[in-house]
């Protein structure tokens, strides 16, 4: 009788024991499924992360045409609001002009500048003042400009207003550096801020030569005057 319950008894704590270890089996199956589905999740997360990344469409500009920087708060007007815009669009056409003539850089003036005959003067400017430093074997080229300060002016008119800027710089060279100041106009032209007049003053520049010096920049409208543009172009045969 006793050895009968004594194999009952050894009987039972093995069927325990396997039910123990098959729940323990078990729940490391689990686990373990658990784990490869929350690695799962990561790697496709880290994939979707990646592709998205990848596909992100970039917002560099591969030229300065057209480009958001210059847009006017309000398409149909300009404002005072717009100064900062104007200011950082004005900054970067002088950049590009003293690297134009004197690094012999390539200048988009069609991200600045909407009239022909400005387009035409300015590109007439910088190719002539070009010419002269390769002439006078003036191989010295811009490394940055410094701006100082500036100042601005908001006029209202029928045409939708103007602002006026007057923006002081300092030239940096490979030796040395030398200053100039420079005026400009600028409109919005279909919501997109453009200059319509620019005029650096500074003794024997370009336009203090052909324009004429102390020249007062307050007509924005100056570039479309067929008889004045026909002065200009005479003497620099547009």
């Amino acid at each position: 009788m006793i050895l009968n319950n004594f194999y009952r008894v050894d009987v039972m704590t093995k069927f325990m024991m396997f039910f123990i270890a098959m729940g323990l089996v078990l729940v490391g199956c689990s686990n373990q499924d658990k784990a490869n589905e929350n690695n799962e999740k990561n790697t496709n997360s880290s994939a979707n992360h990646a592709i998205n990344t990848e596909n992100t469409p970039s917002t560099e500009q591969s030229g300065l045409q057209d480009s958001a920087e210059d847009a006017a708060k309000n398409e149909g007007e300009l404002s005072v609001q717009d100064t900062e815009t104007a200011y950082e669009m004005c900054a970067r056409a002088l950049n590009d002009y003293y690297k134009a003539v004197w690094n012999g850089s390539v200048i988009e003036l069609d991200a600045f500048i909407d009239n022909d005959n400005l387009k035409q003067y300015t590109q007439k400017k910088i190719e002539s003042q070009y010419a002269v430093h390769v002439k006078n074997k003036q191989t010295d080229k811009v490394q940055n400009i410094e701006i100082g300060a500036w100042e601005v002016k908001y006029t209202d008119d029928v045409d939708g207003g103007f602002l006026y800027l007057k923006i002081p710089v300092q030239i940096h060279m490979d030796v040395g550096s030398y200053g100039e100041v420079t005026e400009f106009l600028v409109r919005n032209a279909n919501g997109k801020l453009v200059i319509v007049d620019w005029y650096t003053g500074a003794k024997d520049s370009y336009d203090f030569t052909v324009r004429g010096e102390n020249q007062k920049i307050d007509n924005p409208n100056i570039w479309n005057d067929s008889e004045w543009v026909k002065s200009v172009s005479f003497l620099t045969e547009m």
